[in-house]
């Protein structure tokens, strides 16, 4: 897909940065890692919080859409720590979004590394809040 493309991840709502699918990011990329970091020191001035997004521009044709889709980043007593409730927010606040830059979505299977989730449950959450609304998505998945 050319022109404008949005790199969506989920993010976790306790600031870590630094495991999984963003050292792969940031690798390329050490813009976003900063403005989530960021974003959540001065999260009681702000949204941030599940279900949120924020869109970082990291190139001129590049934006990364940090998603906060887990709840902490470990599994315990409240099972696996993906949420699916804001997956599904944060899809839909980033369909708001990728019409007006014009831009496809492009994604690892979001909230199934780290995060626990099965993509059995996300995938229709991506169908349902991007592709039916006509954002063209394209999913990568990691060797």
């Amino acid at each position: 897909m050319k022109g404008v493309r949005i790199i969506a991840h989920v993010c976790n709502d306790i600031g870590g940065w630094g495991k999984g699918f963003v050292l792969a990011l940031s690798r390329r990329r050490p813009g976003p890692a900063a403005a989530y970091r960021a974003w959540h020191r001065g999260r009681a001035a702000n949204d941030f919080g599940l279900g949120t997004v924020q869109l970082v521009q990291a190139e001129r044709y590049v934006w990364v859409a940090d998603m906060i889709g887990r709840c902490g980043v470990r599994t315990g007593g409240k099972g696996v720590p993906v949420r699916y409730e804001a997956v599904d927010t944060a899809l839909d606040r980033l369909a708001g979004h990728a019409p007006g830059l014009g831009a496809s979505v492009h994604m690892p299977r979001i909230g199934c590394g780290l995060a626990g989730g099965r993509w059995s449950r996300v995938e229709p959450l991506v169908e349902q809040r991007l592709v039916r609304r006509g954002t063209p998505v394209a999913v990568h998945d990691h060797d």
